[in-house]
Order: structure tokens, then C-alpha cells, then sequence
């Protein structure tokens, strides 16, 4: 790694534990993605966070996912999180999955390998955090029992 890749690791480091310490698990590469993916079960459900370094990341998608897959009574099965231009390869796979044009930061809900929602930045940004949690609330509630 050269100095330039030391530096951006060192600091998107906390943005990283930022879901990471609340259970969601980190795919860094087109492998685990792939892996993680192929292994799930039809009925299983994934909230998927694109994380990224900008400012609606920071303020909005980051608060507004861990705080509803922790608090709600209807989580997913799984929380995961790829980590757009860091983690180049597993987020353009996940985008693969989720079939929807590039966002970052984003958040996707499959059941088993089926899309069933989808919120790209442009309803994240400009966005008020708790109207964000109420989406997600209300999408956990339709799709995870």
C-alpha cells in the first residue's frame, strides 16, 4: 500500500466501526460478497448499507440504519455493509445484486437474493434523519418477522 492508501484507510476507519460495532458485517471484497450472498437461505432477510464518506452518510444513512436495525422489533436476519470507493470491487458486485443504478451511500433490502426495497442517496440527502428511520421502520415491518 502506498501513503495515500494508509492515510484513506486510517480514516474511514470510524466510519467503518460506525456499523460495524453495531453488528453489521463488513464484505470488502467481490468474495465475500459472492460467498455471503449465494449462501442465503429464500426466506432470509439482508439490510444492506453502501457506506460512504460523504456528508449524508455521516449524518443520515449511518444513524438512520443502525439505529432502526438495533431498535425496531422487526430486524432483518442480516446486516451488512460494503464501503463505496474503498472497497471498489465488493460494492460494484453488491450493485450487481441490488440492480439498481450506482448510489452511495444507499440501503437495500433483499429476501434471499430478491430486491424488495431500495434507497438510493437522493432520498437520503437533504432528508431529515427521523423520516429516513420511519422508511426503514416501515419496510422491516412489511418484509422482516
Amino acid at each position: 500500500m502506498n501513503a495515500y492508501e494508509d492515510y484513506m484507510n486510517e480514516l474511514v476507519e470510524a466510519y467503518r466501526r460506525d456499523l460495524t460495532k453495531y453488528n453489521f458485517e463488513e464484505l470488502t471484497t467481490t468474495d465475500a460478497v459472492n460467498t455471503f450472498m449465494n449462501d442465503l437461505d429464500s426466506n432470509e432477510t439482508t439490510f444492506v448499507v453502501i457506506n460512504s464518506m460523504c456528508g449524508c452518510a455521516a449524518g443520515l444513512a449511518r444513524p438512520a440504519a443502525r439505529t432502526v436495525a438495533l431498535q425496531n422489533p422487526n430486524k432483518p436476519d442480516h446486516l451488512v455493509t460494503v464501503f463505496a470507493g474503498q472497497d471498489k470491487e465488493a460494492t460494484e458486485t453488491m450493485r450487481e445484486y441490488i440492480g439498481q443504478a450506482p448510489s452511495s451511500p444507499s440501503m437495500a433490502l433483499f429476501e434471499g437474493k430478491d430486491l424488495k426495497y431500495f434507497l438510493p442517496r437522493e432520498f437520503i440527502e437533504g432528508r431529515e434523519v427521523e423520516d429516513i428511520m420511519m422508511d426503514l421502520k416501515d419496510v422491516f415491518d412489511e418484509h422482516c418477522q
